[in-house]
């Protein structure tokens, strides 16, 4: 059968009876994930059972053949990993093998994992013939992109974990520095708990200590710019250069902010909400920038967005060709922005 996430979590808090447990997506943090505590499960089950593990992305067939098919002297399970498997990587017969393996198993269980580059690659002959063959045995889940929502859950898990609190403001600021990218969100919260001292990871750590990105800068930037907070804007600005962020970088983040805004403004003129927009100009990731960037643009009117546009594209061309000082040429944008944003 082939589970959701949700389910998948009810079967594994119940004996482990299945023979084949298939864990995909296009996340690697959540099929090493799911892997491990199947394994664990399994371990805690078969406490003599034998483990091989063989390595992707077109593990040795007849190696696995041989580790599932021994039958022990004492009659204990044989548990075969195959870790990262990617279905192009195989040729056609060795998939055929492998789907036979999944069809005849007796007394071995068979835990595979694979990361998809895309859903394109998901849907390839091979891999749906690989998928079928483990849901027919066993168990195939496929585990899906997380969104903010899943990643703020993670966040306050991950600070349970580390006997550390943090607020549900402060783990939105950390997702908007680092995405949706489990390890990269986990590598974070190990390095601020931390520099708290085990104790709360605030939005004043963050910003001091976090990662510091420049997309999630840039936007602090824009919400000072659209609270009309020109002290503030410009007090981000200076600490960007600060942090040695090259100008024409600067703008080119504040553009695309303000981009987002006006494809977003436009897209609710046609009736057609962020997550349609999102499609509609193959953003890649989740669409929680734009939902965000939604925001923002209400408090904007069209014509607003596009003469701000125009001043973007005049900042970057005086940025490429003109001699001034590149921060008072940001400055100079940033305070004409603030005033167009300010007319009605």
């Amino acid at each position: 059968m082939i589970l959701n996430e949700q389910n998948l979590k009810k079967t594994l808090e119940q004996p482990l009876t299945a023979g084949v447990y298939y864990y995909f997506s296009t996340e690697e943090y959540l099929v090493r994930s799911y892997a491990a505590k199947t394994l664990a499960r399994l371990a805690q089950q078969e406490e003599d059972a034998e483990v091989t593990r063989l390595e992707g992305p077109a593990p040795s067939i007849e190696e696995a053949v041989a580790a599932a098919g021994t039958i022990s002297f004492f009659g204990t399970k044989r548990i075969v990993e195959l870790a990262l498997l990617e279905p192009a990587a195989m040729n056609d017969a060795d998939v055929d093998a492998l789907c036979d393996l999944l069809d005849s198993l007796e007394n071995a269980v068979v835990v595979m994992t694979t990361v998809f580059k895309d859903d394109k690659a998901k849907g390839t002959k091979k891999a749906k013939k690989l998928i079928d063959a483990a849901q027919k045995a066993g168990v195939a889940a496929e585990l899906m992109k997380p969104g903010p929502q899943d990643a703020k859950r993670f966040v306050m898990e991950k600070a349970k974990e580390l006997n550390t609190r943090i607020s549900n403001p402060a783990a939105a600021d950390l997702i908007e520095r680092c995405g949706t990218e489990f390890f990269a969100l986990e590598s974070e919260m190990e390095k601020l708990a931390s520099m708290s001292g085990y104790t709360e990871i605030t939005q004043e750590l963050i910003a001091r200590r976090g990662t510091q990105n420049i997309e999630a800068n840039v936007f602090d930037m824009v919400r000072l710019v659209t609270a009309r907070n020109k002290t503030g804007a410009l007090h981000k600005l200076s600490q960007l250069f600060d942090l040695q962020n090259e100008p024409i970088a600067i703008a080119a983040a504040l553009s695309g902010s303000f981009v987002d805004m006006y494809r977003v403004k436009c897209g609710m003129a046609a009736h057609r909400n962020y997550s349609a927009v999102h499609k509609d100009f193959a953003y890649r990731g989740s669409d929680y920038r734009l939902r965000k960037s939604g925001e923002t643009a209400s408090k904007y009117t069209r014509a607003q967005l596009e003469q701000i546009l125009k001043v973007l594209m005049e900042l970057d061309a005086a940025l490429k060709s003109s001699a001034a000082d590149e921060e008072v040429l940001l400055q100079l944008a940033l305070c004409e922005i603030m005033q167009i944003g300010e007319r009605r």
